[in-house]
């Protein structure tokens, strides 16, 4: 994994879930906005996936459990997508405030999944 990335991935999480949780306790429905937030934050893990594959390749392995690892890179990476379907199919102000808290549960993988990376031991 790469650090920084990972900590642009947590800051667009974040963004994305304070995003749809004030719009949806406002009483917006989803909307372009919210899933396209979402979906940024799938792009990203997209790419984290893609650097979790060629990241060994390079050097950098991880210190941690690698099934661990890729259970929680598999989940956020579903995440993401029930989140925006439930929303499209049930659309209400509740869906808006799912999305906010799918992107924050995405953040919270991630950091786990660095610490899963870099800082435990074999």
């Amino acid at each position: 994994m790469i650090e920084w990335y990972t900590w642009v991935q947590l800051g667009v999480a974040v963004a994305a879930g304070l995003l749809c949780l004030v719009l949806g306790l406002a009483g917006r429905k989803p909307s372009d906005l919210t899933i396209g937030a979402l979906a940024l934050v799938e792009l990203l893990l997209v790419a984290q996936l893609v650097v979790a594959l060629l990241a060994p390749a390079f050097g950098n392995a991880p210190s941690g459990s690698v099934l661990e690892f890729y259970t929680y890179l598999v989940s956020a990476l579903l995440l993401p997508p029930a989140a925006a379907l439930w929303a499209l199919l049930e659309r209400n102000r509740w869906s808006t405030v799912v999305l906010g808290v799918a992107a924050f549960s995405v953040g919270v993988m991630v950091y786990r999944m660095l610490q899963i990376w870099t800082v435990q031991g074999l």
